[in-house]
């Protein structure tokens, strides 16, 4: 049964692709997210995902399945969206959230009609909207999603103390220097490509879930930055690796088999984790006393 279940699908050369895929997604995927929640931006990234269709449906339409001109349209949706909605937040009385939110149903919406009008089949659609089924991710894609998490982890290491500051005390980073907007927006970039990996493991509607959910998890067992952003990457590693062998194995796509594992790890830390958990909090340990 051990041997099915993990050694059968290794010698399938796609679905090794898939593995190492998201582990290398769970390593830049888990500290943004930890960001983006620590921030209040969790909304702000799922909207950002679906932003991003539209840049892929047309370059899809212009360059086929390449994976770099899909990668580029995307690329290039993402930032004209996060730049646009802040333009509107800051010239009208309109939130950036809620102008996210109206960009996230457009572009929804548009990038679908763009792929159904000009005749896309529905395996092609299924996959741009949930990833490809049975973990088969071809080399091209692997590549892209190397180069985006080497990229991020970089770029995270250049803006860590500026982001870390605006998280903790963002009146005082601005006092004592201005680097917040550039972070900011450096962020912005790096969450860009990061989304861009995550289409192409899991799909457009879920591939934000590797990116949430274990910043979510993480906050049940850690206070700490440091230890948040670990335990992020941790809990995305372990729900990429079973999310892609249930999809293996069930013939499913992979974002919803990734989302669904993660989602399992966050009902878990919601009764057991320390920090909050609810068993700790219906059977408190004692404290300690003078």
């Amino acid at each position: 049964m051990l041997n099915h279940l993990l050694i059968d699908p290794l010698r399938d050369q796609n679905v090794r692709h898939s593995l190492v895929a998201v582990m290398a997604l769970a390593l830049s995927a888990g500290p943004v997210g930890v960001f983006l929640m620590l921030r209040r931006m969790s909304l702000v990234g799922d909207a950002m995902s679906h932003a991003i269709l539209p840049g892929v449906a047309i370059a899809f339409l212009a360059g086929g399945l390449s994976v770099i001109s899909m990668t580029l349209g995307g690329l290039v949706a993402g930032v004209i969206v996060a730049l646009f909605s802040g333009v509107i937040s800051r010239v009208t009385e309109l939130q950036e959230d809620a102008s996210l939110a109206v960009f996230l149903l457009v572009s929804l919406a548009l990038g679908i009609v763009i792929v159904t009008i000009n005749g896309i089949d529905i395996e092609h659609l299924m996959e741009f909207l949930f990833g490809e089924t049975k973990a088969k991710m071809s080399a091209g894609k692997l590549l892209v999603i190397a180069v985006n998490t080497t990229v991020s982890l970089v770029g995270l290491a250049l803006i860590y103390r500026p982001l870390v500051l605006e998280c903790v005390d963002p009146h005082f980073l601005r006092s004592v220097s201005t680097a917040g907007g550039a972070a900011h927006l450096a962020f912005l970039a790096l969450l860009v490509l990061n989304l861009i990996s995550g289409f192409h493991a899991l799909g457009t509607l879920l591939g934000v879930g590797i990116m949430i959910i274990p910043a979510a998890i993480s906050r049940f067992w850690a206070r700490d930055i440091s230890k948040l952003i670990a335990l992020s990457a941790v809990s995305a590693l372990v729900a990429g690796v079973a999310g892609v062998l249930i999809s293996f194995h069930a013939q499913v796509p992979a974002g919803p088999a990734v989302t669904l594992a993660a989602g399992i790890l966050y009902l878990a830390s919601v009764v057991f984790g320390p920090v909050g958990g609810v068993a700790w909090q219906v059977f408190p340990g004692r404290h300690l006393e003078a």
